[in-house]
């Protein structure tokens, strides 16, 4: 733990000798070291581990002990599916799908939103353009965030990933 002679010597390594310390909280050795640098970022990350077709069960079984990976085969084009739904899942991205009225959904080209809870259809109405929710009635949706297929929805239905949805304009 961070005590007086800890940041002391921390200091030191860093040539400052002449320095006022003031913790309010516990702290990590790490940490006092990060605000001294002052330009560390943490940031999540995934190991993708490739050719696992060439692994031994036992040698799955000792990867299977580590956090944040994915185990893929490119060449058998195994686990490439799952590695791309923990991509969108730890980016908290969430695919939209847009149905215009009386068309098919438009699987080709997702609204893309950013979000760490689920997003609102007033947010995705943003995403579109800033003026359509000026115009909102009510929108369709279709998904795993709809009670029935499709549900009326009205602004704050909260979207969940690959919803379709359809948006109504006030006559």
């Amino acid at each position: 733990g961070m005590n007086a002679e800890v940041a002391r010597v921390v200091l030191k390594e860093y040539k400052i000798s002449c320095a006022e310390v003031i913790l309010r909280e516990d702290v990590t050795v790490d940490q006092f070291i990060d605000v001294i640098e002052g330009n560390r970022a943490y940031i999540p990350v995934l190991y993708v581990f490739n050719k696992i077709d060439a692994l031994t069960i036992e040698e799955l079984d000792i990867l299977d002990q580590m956090p944040n990976y994915v185990p893929i085969s490119s060449q058998h084009s195994w686990n490439l599916e799952e590695l791309m739904q923990e991509i969108w899942d730890r980016c908290h991205m969430l695919r939209i799908y847009t149905k215009p009225k009386g068309q098919m959904p438009d699987y080709d080209e997702p609204v893309i939103l950013h979000s760490e809870g689920n997003p609102s259809i007033e947010e995705f109405c943003n995403r579109l353009h800033k003026h359509l929710i000026k115009d909102f009635s009510h929108a369709l949706v279709w998904g795993k965030s709809a009670k029935h297929q499709p549900q009326l929805c009205g602004k704050d239905h909260l979207l969940e990933d690959e919803d379709i949805v359809q948006l109504c304009k006030k006559v």
